[in-house]
């Protein structure tokens, strides 16, 4: 046997792996540090596109390829060209009449009945309206004498036939280009099927096996080919709002004119009655189409009726699409996308792209990185360790190489040799499990086999302890932070240092303390999707409060406060417990909050301050708490302030 092998196109490759998700969180983690909210980070990645990903396009993509093919649209269509041509068609008739009547005038002499006759039909054409409509409703029943004349307007009528047609019924025009008596007959039995299937349907009497019934006999005038009634009343009702909306979108005369010419072929093929009746069905189910809203366009060359409506049927697609692919409307999803107006716009490597952010945004959720709650996205637990890490491993990738052994040291952290003995698992605990006991346990409660483990069940080794450290990490979350553009580093350092601890020295005690016009304790995942506060006050004065009750519910470990900030202390907590702001900053709130700072001192706490700002008021107050405390004082950038915090942190654990 032979084989033949070639690229493959019909979608994605199908043995390509599947996308990474952790790449697409991490993107969205900037915008979320950056104070996004997790939706509308994840819009922002998925208008962007993918990392990792250049051969898929984003929504922002797919969005300029719509407008630029609405605007070629716009640019390419005339609306009026059926009618154009239907003028030419009938002045050529009425040309090629008058040029043999004129040779009859003069072959018959100066008197005679030829001669009055066709003097009578020269006045006759004389006397036609200019209103091209007008003037074919009454050239229908005239005799020409001229032959050609006779076959220009046959060729007129058969325009319009297929023209009208065709604006309503798609493929029609090519159906009846050569069309004759039996074949007009079929599409008048075929609207009058349609319309009786319409009818049963409204009063509930249709089935799949009528419709399928219908398509066997006229699937050959539907190249769209519905499955069902509802595919085809859709098809047929955008149709014909695309046809309303040309009219619309005529002149006053235009308009006049051409619904004429429409109405009176209808009227000479017999379908008036049956199109108004179709027509009043299919706006009845579609009333939401726009159906008489006027279209701009600005082409130069002529369209045809049926192709002018199917631009415009194009436009109002491609605009729906369009809202639909901005996702910018209260609840939108990826779901909202019709998948196959994707296809018919841009093409089937388009919907491979949108597949490919769908899953992204499933996979988001089904992986545990995003959660809804009330409506609401959030991030998960998960999703905050990862974006931790991610911090932490940038930062680790700007500090010196001399110091990357630091974070890469094994045995660093570790919670010390087995003691022998064994207690009950706590949730945090990152010693090993032991396993005997835990089924032991187990067997116990349960009295049998097969075992059935609890979570009371589990016990973990005990180790000896070695020196652990309660960490205090101050964060300013003044809107001053977001003015300087400080605020997404902040946190990004938080998150990093959080992890650090929980990956290197799970035996440390970190809390996360922000601080505004008051202090509070902040959770990592709480953290990451913290927006700052729009109020006025920075109070460090309660932030140490905070932090000096966490150091002292651990007594026997090292303390270690960090206090990030680009501004001196402008409020301090008051005796009822409220805030109190004052700018210039008051000698109450100084004499409050450095009376903290010498408590810290007392605890053997080392305040290390990392200073955001270059202004003289906080260098002189930072420059007096490293006096009183003996820390050391950080002038960072915003785009390094993690590697000082970072390193600052190392270099204090290591000195322990």
């Amino acid at each position: 046997m032979s084989y033949f092998y070639r690229e493959y196109h019909d979608g994605p490759d199908p043995l390509a792996p599947p996308y990474d998700v952790r790449a697409a969180l991490d993107e969205m983690g900037d915008a979320v540090l950056s104070g996004s909210t997790p939706l509308d980070a994840l819009r922002d990645l998925l208008r962007r596109g993918l990392p990792g990903a250049p051969d898929r396009r984003g929504l922002e993509d797919l969005l300029r390829q719509v407008r630029r093919r609405r605007r070629e649209l716009r640019e390419g269509t005339r609306l009026d060209g059926t009618l154009e041509r239907a003028r030419a068609l009938l002045d050529k008739a009425i040309g090629q009449e008058r040029a043999e009547l004129q040779q009859e005038s003069e072959g018959s002499g100066e008197a005679g009945e030829a001669l009055d006759d066709a003097r009578f039909r020269e006045a006759m054409l004389d006397a036609l309206p200019s209103d091209t409509a007008r003037a074919v409703r009454e050239l229908a029943g005239y005799d020409w004498r001229s032959a050609a004349a006779r076959q220009t307007f046959e060729e007129l009528r058969d325009l319009l036939r297929r023209e009208v047609l065709d604006s309503r019924f798609r493929g029609m025009r090519d159906a009846l280009a050569n069309p004759d008596p039996a074949a007009m007959e079929q599409v008048r039995q075929m609207m009058s099927d349609l319309n009786d299937m319409l009818d049963r349907d409204a009063r509930g009497e249709h089935s799949q096996d009528d419709f399928d019934q219908f398509m066997r006999k006229y699937g050959d005038m539907f190249p769209e080919n519905p499955r069902n009634l509802d595919e085809l009343v859709d098809q047929l009702a955008r149709r014909a709002a695309a046809a309303q909306r040309l009219l619309a979108s005529l002149t006053p005369e235009q308009r006049e004119e051409l619904a004429g010419l429409i109405n009176h072929t209808l009227e000479q093929a017999g379908l008036a009655e049956q199109m108004s009746r179709l027509g009043d069905a299919l706006y009845a189910r579609r009333p939401d189409l726009a159906w008489g809203a006027p279209e701009r366009v600005s082409g130069e060359q002529p369209t045809g009726l049926g192709d002018a409506v199917t631009a415009l049927q194009e436009l109002a697609d491609l605009g729906d699409l369009e809202t639909a692919l901005r996702q910018d409307y209260p609840g939108a999803r990826l779901d909202d996308i019709d998948e196959e107006a994707v296809r018919r716009a841009l093409g089937r490597s388009a919907v491979d792209d949108l597949e490919s952010l769908r899953q992204v945004e499933r996979e988001l959720e089904a992986q545990g990185y995003l959660r809804r709650n009330r409506g609401k996205l959030e991030l998960t637990p998960k999703a905050v360790r990862r974006l931790g890490e991610t911090a932490l491993r940038r930062v680790f990738s700007s500090l010196e190489s001399g110091r990357r052994g630091d974070h890469d040291q094994r045995d660093a952290g570790t919670a010390g040799e087995p003691t022998g003995s064994t207690r009950q698992w706590r949730f945090g605990d990152e010693q090993p499990i032991d396993v005997v006991r835990t089924v032991v346990n187990g067997v116990r409660r349960g009295g049998g086999a097969p075992v059935s483990l609890s979570v009371d069940d589990f016990e973990v080794v005990e180790t000896e302890r070695r020196s652990a450290a309660a960490v205090c990490l101050l964060v300013d979350l003044s809107y001053s932070m977001a003015l300087r553009g400080t605020w997404a580093a902040a946190k990004q350092t938080a998150l990093a240092l959080q992890a650090l601890v929980a990956s290197k020295f799970p035996q440390d005690a970190v809390q996360i303390i922000g601080f505004s016009n008051y202090a509070r304790v902040l959770r990592p995942d709480e953290l990451a999707g913290l927006e700052w506060d729009m109020v006025q006050g920075t109070n460090l004065h309660h932030a140490l409060l905070i932090a000096g009750r966490h150091l002292d519910r651990h007594p026997d470990f090292e303390p270690v406060v960090l206090v990030v900030t680009d501004g001196e202390p402008t409020a301090h907590l008051m005796r009822n417990g409220a805030p109190r702001f004052e700018w210039p900053p008051s000698q109450e709130t100084l004499t409050l909050t450095l009376a903290e700072v010498d408590k810290m001192t007392r605890r053997r706490a080392t305040i290390n301050v990392f200073m955001l700002a270059a202004d003289d008021r906080l260098r002189e107050f930072v420059n007096e708490v490293a006096r009183r405390n003996g820390g050391r004082v950080f002038s960072a950038s915003a785009d390094r302030l993690g590697e000082y915090v970072v390193s600052d942190f190392l270099r204090a654990r290591r000195t322990r």
